[in-house]
């Protein structure tokens, strides 16, 4: 027993200290309940590290934001490259300052796989929740993977045959969403709750949780809209705001476009329940709406330069998750060049004319739910977690 660990075996009631880093909005909500969960299993833990205020709601002390962390794209990475930076030589140094018993890091991998060999030269056992998507793409990740971690927790099932192959220690938890993703009410029930016309066509839009993406891709969707006023003379339209989004940035847009967009704070599961049809940006939006059974119309745009590198290092046929868990092309991508307002507006009103072709999306959808596992991922993780922290000693 090393010296550092024998300290700690003599001290009795030690209080347990972990290292948690959630670098985008979904990692914070994922974060939140896996903290809150591992709480309930051991409530002598204290918690440290990046994330949003779900994370800090559950009682995390936060040394950055992960509103100021999250990039999307080569441009984006340019410009908060040297925060980033700052960060991560911080968190680096609070190895051997807080002397950690565990980090758990979400997702994130640009910034989590380094930290992960950082915590292991420290002696500090790492969980991985929430798997990078290695198996999409830069998939020589695997082997640091393979080295600096301890203990995986995967949210889609084809990731455990893949990492099991590659020798990674795995275990299939089932997706978190599935124990959030539920409407307070009928369709009819939540559009009078939202203030929406009960019999009205609904569309949803969701432009993403991210300022960047909304400022590339809600200009479309709201030039689309008005389109769809036009074929759809009845049509309302919904958008759900992201706690990590600047609601003004979103307003001010929104009064730019001749559409009737109806604005509420978050709310995404009562509004997609209430929509016939949504709009949504590629990325953890389009596995909520595929599990809320809502035909959607899955848009992205990136910078040009983001776009090509991608092109050369993606190796998946489809990018929406929804698509990628269906392992086929269930629901239409719009990316790049073909997210275009008029075929956005083109796909929307095919599917608001065309029953059998919604009832026929709908079917495919119901089917990611079942793939998914059952409730309960955030309790099955925190389980793993503890007893790797309790490993520690």
């Amino acid at each position: 027993m090393s010296l550092e660990k024998e300290n700690r075996a003599v001290q009795p009631g030690r209080r347990k200290k972990v290292l948690i880093v959630a670098g985008e909005a979904s990692g914070d909500l994922h974060g939140a309940n896996l903290v809150r969960a591992m709480g309930e299993v051991n409530p002598d833990i204290r918690f440290y590290g990046i994330g949003g205020k779900r994370l800090e709601d559950a009682g995390v002390e936060l040394v950055a934001r992960s509103s100021e962390m999250a990039v999307v794209g080569l441009t984006e990475v340019f410009s908060k490259f040297g925060f980033i930076l700052s960060v991560f030589f911080r968190l680096k140094k609070s190895l051997a300052a807080e002397k950690p018993d565990l980090a758990v890091l979400i997702d994130y991998p640009d910034f989590n796989i380094p930290l992960a060999r950082a915590a292991k030269k420290s002696g500090v056992k790492v969980f991985y929740y929430i798997s990078p998507q290695v198996w999409a793409w830069r998939k020589g990740r695997i082997r640091s993977i393979k080295k600096y971690v301890d203990r995986m927790a995967v949210i889609f099932p084809f990731e455990k045959d893949f990492y099991e192959k590659a020798g990674v220690a795995v275990t299939f938890v089932g997706h978190p969403l599935l124990d959030t993703a539920w409407a307070t009410g009928s369709r009819e029930d939540v559009r009078s709750k939202l203030g929406l016309d009960r019999r009205a066509t609904t569309v949803a839009l969701l432009p993403g949780s991210r300022d960047n993406e909304v400022t590339r891709l809600l200009p479309l969707m709201t030039k689309a809209a008005e389109i769809l006023s036009k074929e759809f003379p009845d049509a309302q339209f919904v958008l759900p705001v992201a706690d990590t989004l600047d609601e003004g940035l979103v307003t001010s847009m929104i009064r730019r476009s001749t559409a009737k967009v109806l604005v509420v704070a978050d709310s995404i599961y009562d509004v997609l329940a209430a929509s016939d049809v949504a709009v949504v940006t590629s990325g953890t939006a389009t596995v909520e709406t595929a599990l809320m059974e809502t035909p959607m119309v899955v848009v992205y745009r990136v910078s040009g330069l983001t776009y090509y590198v991608g092109r050369l290092l993606v190796d998946v046929q489809n990018i929406a998750m929804a698509n990628i868990i269906a392992g086929k092309t269930v629901v239409v991508e719009l990316i790049q060049d073909d997210a275009t307002a008029g075929a956005i507006a083109k796909e929307v009103a095919e599917i608001l004319r065309d029953d059998i072709k919604r009832s026929a999306i709908v079917g495919e959808l119901k089917k990611i739910r079942e793939r998914l596992g059952s409730p309960g991922a955030a309790k099955r993780a925190a389980r793993l977690a503890v007893e790797l922290l309790n490993s520690s000693d």
